[in-house]
């Protein structure tokens, strides 16, 4: 499914975020930099050692904040690694955080000249957020800042299943009315 807002296409698919072959893809990653399970573990495992010896230079990421790595061995060139909060129950400035992982990854894509590039469902899996509200938050927080019109032509949202899939599907639908 793909929509054009401003002069970008935001486009949502099913599928492995590893990949992908945009410029850059979005890690959902830990504070700590220190690679973990789900998509963290599967860029880090695909990516290869690089992108951890890249990260332990970093150090590490505050919550809602982004960095970036060589794509390793993946298809794209560079890997934002973004942290979102750990949901809680909503009252602890998680949809805030969560926004800024997103607008801080895009800041950091359009810093480097990056034209395109693929995020996954972030703090969606062992973090908690319910995935209808993560999903708005997400798709609203990326729709504002590509009508800015800052330089890229793709944004896309790589879901794992068909159940997210259809989550992102509605809530683009919703916000594109």
């Amino acid at each position: 499914m793909e929509k054009k807002i401003g002069s970008a296409a935001l486009s949502l698919i099913k599928g492995d975020i590893t990949h992908e072959e945009t410029d850059a893809i979005v890690n959902a990653a830990n504070s700590r930099l220190a690679g973990g399970g789900g998509v963290d573990g599967a860029i880090h495992r695909a990516g290869g050692p690089k992108i951890m010896e890249e990260c332990r230079k970093i150090g590490g990421c505050p919550t809602g904040s982004a960095v970036i790595t060589t794509g390793g061995n993946l298809k794209a060139k560079y890997v934002i690694h973004t942290v979102g909060p750990i949901y809680h129950d909503g009252k602890h400035n998680e949809a805030k955080l969560l926004s800024s992982a997103y607008k801080s990854s895009l800041e950091i894509a359009v810093k480097n000249g990056i034209k395109s590039l693929a995020f996954p469902s972030i703090s969606t899996g062992a973090y908690g957020y319910p995935i209808n509200e993560a999903a708005e938050i997400a798709l609203k927080t990326v729709m504002d800042f590509i009508r800015a019109d800052k330089g890229l032509s793709l944004v896309r949202f790589v879901l794992f299943s068909d159940q997210d899939f259809e989550v992102y599907k509605k809530a683009l639908e919703k916000l594109t009315k």
